[in-house]
């Protein structure tokens, strides 16, 4: 049982060091958990400010029981442990059980799909808050996608995250398990597949030259948007700076559809781990304020109406650990926006993720 108000599980990955370091800029207790104790040590040794912070750390059995065990007396738990297609529903179910409010980093929509349709209603029946992806790639999209709102007669979203990064480990695990799920968009209120292994020439604000980018499983808006009546067609691509590896990543899902897909599920899986691990088999240094930027933008438009939101901020998984502190911060002070399935900003709001962004980072946000 925890008696500290939030529990970040899966504290001793490069994101959820993270997430501890920006709870303790809140100084708000938490938990450190994870299924292995001297791991934990070790990663929240290194946590800058460490000592300062009010906390303690939880080696707890991947289950359903001993989360939920771990997580009553919480109120916010922050899921970082992936890939989440294999790893997250117990979370989700034994934060239900426990009564705490959920929000975790996945960028993976295939089960944010999952979870909307097999606890969305639960959760609102509890009065909890059910949110995944709040972090880096879907949250700044959210956040662009409510202000392109604000303005009348906007029936449609394309959106672009794009980012000078280098995936974690467990990231590009979570990349190669999108391949096995179609990637989807909202066209005229219907759910419509993207072609498979694809990639897309795109103008991204801040770059002379197009960017490479892909489907990415079709992303977060699309699902968010899909049961909101002012939407009719929104469409969403990621990509990242280093054209070489967006195109690498763009080749071995050509690879998948042509020599893996035919093989049984189980086969799959560990063919795309394989694969996963060989592009990037550890975890990268931490984070450069100066190199590592992201450029978001929607564009929006109507019969007669658009608006172009970008917003410019600084390293992607710093960004991440920051939606994840804020959003604790509003759920532990004032409770969510919305009970049940929702996304970032229906959670704690646009305006509010925005300025807590703009708190920790150099972040522009321009709207034409």
């Amino acid at each position: 049982m925890s008696n500290k108000p939030v529990v970040v599980y899966g504290a001793s990955g490069y994101t959820g060091r993270l997430v501890c370091e920006y709870l303790r800029q809140y100084q708000i207790p938490f938990v450190a958990a994870g299924r292995n104790r001297e791991r934990l040590e070790k990663i929240m040794s290194m946590v800058p400010g460490i000592e300062t912070a009010d906390y303690e750390i939880a080696e707890v059995e991947h289950s359903v029981q001993g989360l939920a065990d771990l997580f009553k007396g919480a109120e916010v738990v922050c899921n970082v442990i992936g890939p989440f297609e294999y790893l997250g529903e117990p979370v989700v179910e034994a934060a239900l059980k426990a009564g705490c409010h959920y929000i975790d980093t996945t960028g993976e929509p295939a089960f944010i799909k999952s979870v909307k349709a097999k606890f969305g209603s639960l959760y609102a029946d509890a009065g909890l808050a059910l949110a995944p992806s709040v972090a880096y790639m879907y949250a700044p999209l959210d956040i662009c996608a409510r202000y392109c709102l604000e303005k009348e007669g906007i029936d449609s979203l394309e959106a672009v995250a794009s980012a000078t990064a280098i995936p974690t480990y467990a990231s590009t695990q979570s990349i190669f398990a999108l391949f096995k799920e179609p990637a989807t968009f909202l066209e005229n209120n219907r759910i419509v597949e993207w072609p498979a292994a694809r990639g897309y020439e795109v103008m991204v604000s801040g770059h002379a030259i197009t960017q490479f980018a892909h489907p990415w499983g079709g992303g977060g808006l699309p699902i968010w948007f899909e049961d909101d009546y002012r939407v009719r067609n929104c469409r969403q691509l990621t990509s990242f700076t280093n054209r070489p590896m967006f195109e690498a990543v763009v080749n071995i899902h050509k690879h998948y559809e042509e020599n893996i897909k035919p093989l049984p599920r189980e086969e799959q899986e560990k063919a795309l781990s394989e694969l996963a691990a060989g592009m990037q088999p550890g975890e990268p240094p931490r984070e450069n304020m100066l190199i590592h930027r992201t450029s978001d933008q929607v564009v929006g438009t109507g019969s007669s109406a658009q608006r172009t939101v970008v917003l410019r901020s600084g390293p992607a998984y710093h960004q991440t650990g920051i939606f994840q502190a804020a959003a604790a911060n509003k759920l532990l002070h004032d409770g969510t926006d919305k009970a049940g399935f929702a996304s970032p900003c229906e959670v704690a709001g646009h305006r509010y993720l925005l300025g807590e962004l703009k708190n920790f980072l150099p972040t522009e946000l321009e709207i034409s």
